[in-house]
């Protein structure tokens, strides 16, 4: 176990880093935009670049596992050399690989992950709880105990979530129950004066959705993963509107704005660092 539970890391690396969390994402018109082939060995070549680029220099980098997979398991093979990488460089890595099942296959997914025994852990995941928050434990249970973290999908910002996520039981909605949920296991954390371990994906630009379905998000008590900042465009005001007391716990998610910068080593760094202060400007 750690001696230091994933929240607190993460908001240690956001103090000394800035609240950016930068995506790597090797879709094709990324890669073929950089004077790339889109096949195994120019993906390879992207990813490994951004690595470079961004690891020690960021507060976190986040890989988007299907763009891996759809290599096959030499592509599997390659995000594994990317997270450890990353956490060699001295950058927390969220795999933005978004699981979620139930019983022995949700603790088989939480293993791959997050498990002592993970081929290429990375410090937290993105979990999907829309077959019940509950669903989750075996996730969220190990990466208690393996000092690691997990990111709830709450109200993500396209358009279709809104008809699972805004919908009402009890005359709660969907997604503030996942916030409860969250709150619930950061209880122990939030007691202690630290940032839990469970946090939520919270889009920059779901508008006025936080308010209206009744959500707290400073009583989560966890770090929140926001989509939405950079080339999604969401402003200063939407920040604040979007995500009120809890705005000092928003890790602001960002990638093309980034990415589109390269190939140059150089140029993704100095682009990372003008987003980064970005989104502290925007925050304050």
């Amino acid at each position: 176990m750690s001696a230091s539970g994933f929240g607190e890391r993460l908001r240690e690396a956001m103090g000394a880093y800035g609240p950016l969390c930068a995506g790597i994402d090797p879709h094709r018109s990324l890669v073929e935009q950089w004077g790339l082939t889109y096949d195994l060995e120019g993906v390879e070549r992207f990813a490994m670049t951004c690595v470079e680029a961004l690891g020690g220099h960021v507060a976190a980098i986040k890989p988007q596992s299907a763009f891996f997979e759809v290599f096959g398991s030499r592509g599997i093979a390659l995000l594994e050399r990317v997270i450890l990488t990353a956490r060699e460089l001295g950058s927390i890595c969220i795999l933005d690989v978004k699981r979620g099942d139930i019983g022995s296959t949700m603790d088989a997914y939480a293993h791959a992950f997050l498990g002592p025994d993970a081929p290429a852990p990375p410090d937290a995941i993105t979990v999907s709880p829309y077959l019940g928050y509950e669903s989750l434990r075996p996730a969220i249970d190990l990466a208690h105990q393996e000092g690691r973290g997990v990111f709830v999908l709450c109200l993500t910002s396209n358009p279709e979530g809104a008809e699972v996520q805004h919908a009402l039981r009890d005359g709660e909605s969907v997604a503030a129950s996942m916030a409860s949920g969250a709150a619930r296991d950061n209880a122990a954390a939030a007691a202690r004066g630290e940032l839990g371990s469970v946090g939520l994906v919270v889009g920059a630009t779901v508008g006025d959705a936080v308010d209206r379905l009744g959500i707290d998000l400073a009583a989560v008590h966890g770090p929140i993963l926001a989509p939405g900042v950079g080339a999604q465009g969401a402003t200063g005001e939407d920040l604040r509107r979007v995500f009120g007391a809890a705005l000092p716990h928003v890790l602001a998610s960002s990638s093309r704005s980034i990415l589109k910068a390269g190939p140059a080593v150089s140029a993704i760094r100095d682009a990372a660092q003008v987003e980064a202060n970005l989104v502290a400007a925007l925050a304050n």
